[in-house]
C-alpha cells in the first residue's frame, strides 16, 4: 500500500435491506480499514430509481449503525451527484472518448452478446441513445490484493461499455468511478460478485487520468442450492436481534481468528478485537458453502436475531 491515508468506503444500493452477504462485504471493508487507521465513507448508490426500494437506503444506514459499523463523515448520495457526472460525461464527449449508440439488446445478443462497436464510427444523434465509453486503453488482468493476478475475458475487457443509458440514468461504472475519485477512495474492498466490472473502471481511471486504486474481492457466501446469498434470490434481511451472533459468522466467513470470549464482549469491544486481529492473508480466496445445517442456524439468526 502507499504512503498515502487509507481511504475505503461501503457502497450498497438501496434496491433492498442488507442481508448476511452484505454483512460479510461490508464488514471486510470496515476492518480492513480500521486496523490500517483509514476512513471509511458509506455512499448510497440511488441512480436506478426502478430497482430502488422505498425507505431501503434510511434501513441500510440503520442496519450498519445497529451492527456497530460506523462510518466517518456525511453519508454521500449518488442521487445529488448528477451534475459531477454530467460533468465527465461532456469531457468524455469533447475528448472523442464516448459516442452515441443506438444498437438494441436484441443486436446485441445476436452478436454474442458482445458489443462490436457498429456505432463507433457512425456520429449517431443522441436522440433515444445509449452513451458508449470508447475503449482505447482495455485492461485485460489486475491484481487483487489476495487474488493475486486475475484475468478477464478479452471480449469483456476490450468492449466499448455504456456509461449512460437510453432511459437517461446513469451508468454503474461511471457513477462508482467518478464518486470513488471524488472522495479520494483508494482502497476498494468489496465482494467477488463485482471482479467482472473492475477492469472497465481501471481503464476508465485511466483514460481520465486518475490514480487507480488497489483492489480486494472478498468471497461469497452461497447457499445449498448453489446461488450466491443476494437480494435477488431474495436473503432474509439482517435483523435487528444481538447482531453479536451475525457478526462473528461474517468473521468466520472472512476466515479471521474468533475471540473466545466473544459472547460476554459488546458489540464494539468485540468489533474492537476483530479490528486488532485482522490479517488479510487468512482471507479465502474461495466463496464459502454454507451447508444445509449451517444455513439454517444463520436463517434462524436473521428471523429471530439469536442462536
Amino acid at each position: 500500500m502507499s504512503d498515502k491515508p487509507y481511504i475505503g468506503r461501503f457502497a450498497p444500493s438501496p434496491s433492498g435491506a442488507l442481508h448476511f452477504g452484505s454483512l460479510v462485504a461490508a464488514l471486510g471493508s470496515y476492518l480492513d480499514a480500521r486496523s490500517r487507521q483509514g476512513h471509511w465513507w458509506v455512499r448510497i448508490e440511488d441512480i436506478d430509481p426502478p430497482r430502488e426500494i422505498p425507505g431501503a437506503a434510511d434501513t441500510i444506514l440503520f442496519q450498519l449503525e445497529h451492527y456497530g459499523l460506523h462510518w466517518d463523515g456525511d453519508v454521500l448520495w449518488q442521487s445529488q451527484r448528477s451534475d459531477a457526472y454530467l460533468d465527465i460525461l461532456n469531457q468524455l464527449r469533447t475528448g472523442q472518448q464516448s459516442y452515441y449508440c443506438h444498437c438494441s439488446r436484441r443486436r446485441i445478443r445476436a452478436n454474442g452478446g458482445y458489443y462490436d462497436r457498429h456505432c463507433r464510427q457512425l456520429a449517431l444523434s443522441a436522440s433515444n441513445a445509449a452513451v458508449r465509453f470508447c475503449q482505447r486503453q482495455p485492461v485485460y488482468a489486475f491484481s487483487d490484493q489476495i487474488r493475486g493476478a486475475i484475468h478477464a475475458d478479452p471480449r469483456l475487457a476490450a468492449e466499448d461499455f455504456i456509461i449512460h443509458r437510453r432511459d437517461g440514468l446513469f451508468a454503474y461504472n461511471l457513477a462508482v468511478v467518478v464518486d470513488d475519485h471524488y472522495q479520494g477512495v483508494n482502497q476498494i474492498v468489496r465482494g467477488a460478485d463485482l471482479i467482472e466490472p473492475t477492469v472497465r473502471q481501471i481503464s476508465l481511471y485511466q483514460q481520465l487520468g486518475w490514480p487507480v486504486p488497489e483492489y480486494l474481492h472478498l468471497p461469497l457466501v452461497i447457499t445449498p442450492d448453489g446461488n450466491k446469498l443476494s437480494k435477488q434470490n431474495h436473503a432474509p434481511p439482517l435483523p435487528q436481534g444481538d447482531p453479536r451472533p451475525l457478526l462473528v459468522r461474517a468473521l468466520a466467513v472472512l476466515g479471521q481468528t474468533l475471540p473466545a470470549d466473544w459472547q460476554d464482549l459488546t458489540t464494539q469491544r468485540l468489533l474492537a478485537k476483530a479490528v486488532s486481529g485482522w490479517d488479510r492473508d487468512k482471507i479465502p480466496v474461495n466463496d464459502t458453502l454454507i451447508s444445509d445445517e449451517s444455513s439454517n442456524s444463520i436463517l434462524k439468526l436473521l428471523t429471530t436475531g439469536y442462536d
